[in-house]
């Protein structure tokens, strides 16, 4: 037999949440779900925090029900700045939209409680930022960024790659990852690993990572690659990034004595990295031009490599 949750359970698990906030949910709510009574102690502790549970479990307000709490007492207390300070993250453009309309509605619900008991405060604001967001509106995140951005991961590439936009991200302290599972073990989550990497180096602190999954195996997979543990790795050819797997067969490899080896690769290839690996004078990572590597080194621009016999006869 399935028991109710009393009021005074229900109270204790939100003891953390500001008054108001805390009469919000219960009274717009009722009480937590076992996602969000479980998952709020690890989130609050700081620690970077996967909650794995089916759809409608209420995972995603677990998420971000704490980063509220934090930004309605910054606004109370008027330490509220133009900071973007939440990043949240989905591998689906219409879920990035729902989610920020579906922020709206407990942002001003909370507001407009807050002023029913005489307490005056800024508006928390979000904003969603990906490929149809129009021109003005990536112009006003700018010059005012919102306290909740929401994106995508290649959206959040661009973000990072922009001088403006990096300034924005560099308050960032919560990052929360939706649908991880989605994109755990293809290239669009190779590609999203390396921009929290990325992030991270440009925080003043590594931000708190919050990931969402439905119900995975092994959901240890999904943890690490919430968790990344990736490093940049100096000194070779440049500044790379490695996952830890990959770290001590580079350390090995520049150990080992040099053989005079030299290869040649278009300098299209994913190893030139749009042209910035190469010393002196940058080379276009083009199709066309080529760049040679002795023992592991860039050495610059070369002629087209030749071959010992035709490709066709070859093998």
């Amino acid at each position: 037999m399935h028991t109710a949750p009393s009021q005074n359970s229900s109270f204790d698990a939100l003891e953390w949440a500001h008054p108001i906030v805390r009469e919000w949910f219960l009274s717009r709510l009722g009480a937590p779900t076992e996602p969000q009574e479980q998952g709020w102690p690890h989130i609050l502790n700081g620690e970077n925090t996967l909650i794995s549970a089916p759809t409608g479990s209420g995972k995603t307000l677990a998420a971000f029900l704490a980063c509220i709490d934090r930004l309605f007492r910054k606004a109370v207390a008027g330490e509220l700045q133009d900071h973007t300070e939440v990043l949240y993250v989905s591998p689906l453009k219409a879920l990035s939209n729902d989610i920020k309309a579906n922020l709206e509605v407990p942002l001003g619900e909370i507001q407009r409680l807050a002023i029913e008991h005489g307490i005056l405060m800024p508006e928390i604001r979000a904003a969603v930022r990906t490929g149809d967001t129009l021109m003005y509106e990536r112009r006003a995140m700018l010059q005012r960024p919102p306290h909740i951005l929401v994106t995508t991961p290649e959206s959040l590439y661009i973000l990072l790659t922009a001088q403006k936009s990096r300034e924005v991200l560099k308050s960032v302290n919560t990052v929360i990852v939706d649908e991880i599972h989605a994109v755990a073990d293809d290239k669009r989550g190779s590609h999203l690993a390396l921009s929290l990497e990325r992030l991270q180096a440009l925080t003043p602190n590594p931000p708190l990572r919050i990931g969402l999954s439905a119900t995975q195996k092994p959901i240890e997979m999904i943890a690490n690659f919430l968790t990344g543990g990736g490093r940049f790795i100096a000194n070779f050819i440049g500044e790379q990034f490695a996952l830890p797997i990959a770290v001590e067969s580079l350390r090995a490899f520049r150990s080992q004595p040099p053989a005079g080896d030299t290869i040649t690769l278009s300098a299209a290839d994913p190893l030139n990295l749009a042209g910035i690996i190469v010393p002196g004078e940058k080379i276009p990572a083009v199709s066309g031009r080529f760049v040679s590597f002795q023992d592991g080194v860039a050495v610059g621009e070369t002629n087209p490599p030749t071959f010992l016999e035709p490709l066709a006869s070859a093998g």
